[in-house]
């Protein structure tokens, strides 16, 4: 955990940097172009939410902000200490950079009333926006794949298991089979000697029979 505190800490340090210096060196000339009518670094004090949406709700995006990096804290927290439980560090990373954008930008709505931006790609005419959205935006991605990871992996358990649970079935299927065709080998090997104890008492008849005919010729 304390980790990725410190992860948060640094994602809120570059944030507020990036801020300072911005309103230092970019808003007595407003634009520094970086590469012309492409990429510029442009002086903007957004009073709504990311990437300049729904203006003027500063108080909504101050609570629901707070409350989410709460829930998000309180989730991690219950996770390491509570649950006992090592997070991946694709969902610990997405969501401490996440933590940290969030905190940056609440730090801008706290103190100034609106959020610095400063990051202009004009080439594809988006609105301007700041390293903590940035942070929240590679964050989202990282968790989006980390999801997409762990579904991956659920799915090949699961077929693991069934293709061992069908190799199982199939190996006490052939154990049946070879008992069934033990125990008929067994009664086909008694049938002959069923046979011979049957004969015999016939054997002992006909020798007696023979016997008696030779006794009888003798008298004779």
């Amino acid at each position: 955990m304390l980790l990725w505190l410190a992860v948060i800490v640094v994602t809120v340090f570059l944030d507020q940097l990036t801020k300072y210096l911005t309103i230092l060196h970019l808003k007595p000339i407003d634009t520094l172009p970086i590469i012309e009518d492409v990429l510029h670094l442009t002086y903007v004090e957004n009073t709504g939410a990311a990437f300049g949406m729904m203006k003027d709700a500063r108080w909504v995006f101050m609570i629901t902000s707070t409350v989410a990096i709460l829930a998000i804290l309180g989730y991690m927290a219950c996770r390491i200490y509570v649950q006992k439980v090592k997070m991946s560090w694709m969902e610990a990373l997405s969501l401490s950079f996440i933590v940290g954008g969030g905190i940056g930008n609440m730090i801008d709505r706290t103190v100034l009333g609106y959020v610095v931006d400063m990051i202009d790609c004009r080439f594809i005419n988006f609105a301007v926006f700041n390293v903590a959205d940035s942070f929240v935006c590679v964050g989202a991605g990282i968790m989006v794949l980390y999801l997409v990871k762990m579904t991956v992996e659920e799915s090949r358990a699961e077929k693991k298991a069934r293709a061992e649970a069908e190799a199982e079935e199939g190996e006490t299927t052939d154990e049946i089979a070879d008992e069934t065709a033990d125990e008929t080998a067994t009664e086909v090997e008694s049938i002959p000697e069923a046979e011979e104890v049957t004969e015999a008492p016939a054997t002992e008849a006909e020798e007696r029979t023979d016997g008696e005919a030779a006794e009888e010729a003798d008298h004779e």
